[in-house]
């Protein structure tokens, strides 16, 4: 069997985990999706950060699935996922689950912005689970922990800032402070997932700190918008090219 061929048989989700889980996991989404709209709505919680908790959230459950169950529950998550984020798109402005999602910043193409992260975001799974399919779940949690925490930081703490390129002529920035943060946290989120696969700690720690820097470092000089691909790319691909 071809690794394309392997890949679609993990990653077609079986008549009865759609039967059986789909229900649960739309609650769960619709519980995250209800989360973040309760936060912009009630607590006036600025969009980059409600739309990270979502994308740490949501990142963060799909490593656990790969981890503990396998693709094809990954697939089938995304799946409801992405029917959440695309009926958001469909409503459009002014609703509490768009803007929730969509920048500000990313006027007038704000809609863009929320769709070509969703894409970027499969068409990153499929490349990992394609070549690099043992850390797949690294990339999931590096993409979830480090790429979500760069944003609200340089935000919030951001002084040293520097234009990263972007779509449509948007204009982006990212900030030195921000990029550390990603280093920190996708060193520490890469540690503990190689430490809870089994590796010894000497080699976890060497391993999630090339992952950080090399992620970190990715992300910096990513486009606006295609990030949530890079960084999952680099995160898998490096922990596979210094174990395997």
């Amino acid at each position: 069997m071809g690794v394309i061929e392997e890949f679609i048989a993990k990653a077609i989700p079986s008549k009865a985990e759609i039967l059986l889980l789909s229900p649960l996991i739309f609650i769960y989404v619709l519980l995250v999706a209800i989360l973040v709209c309760y936060l912009k709505k009630f607590r006036k919680v600025r969009t980059p950060y409600t739309r990270k908790i979502f994308h740490f959230l949501i990142f963060t459950t799909a490593g656990i699935f790969q981890f503990r169950f396998g693709l094809s529950l990954v697939v089938l998550f995304g799946s409801i996922v992405s029917i959440f984020v695309l009926a958001a798109v469909l409503v459009g402005e002014g609703f509490v689950f768009y803007e929730a999602l969509a920048r500000e910043t990313d006027r007038p193409y704000r809609t863009l912005f929320v769709l070509v992260p969703l894409f970027t975001t499969a068409l990153g799974g499929v490349i990992i689970n394609l070549f690099f399919p043992q850390f797949s779940f690294i990339g999931y949690l590096v993409g979830g922990w480090g790429d979500a925490v760069g944003e609200p930081v340089g935000t919030h703490w951001g002084k040293h800032r520097y234009a990263v390129p972007s779509l449509m002529g948007v204009p982006a920035q990212r900030s030195l402070e921000g990029s550390v943060a990603v280093i920190l946290v996708s060193t520490v989120v890469a540690f503990s997932g190689l430490y809870l696969f089994g590796y010894p700690i000497p080699i976890a720690i060497g391993t999630a700190v090339a992952c950080g820097l090399g992620s970190a470092a990715i992300e910096a000089v990513s486009n606006h918008g295609l990030d949530n691909l890079t960084i999952q790319v680099a995160a898998a691909g490096i922990a596979h090219f210094i174990l395997t």
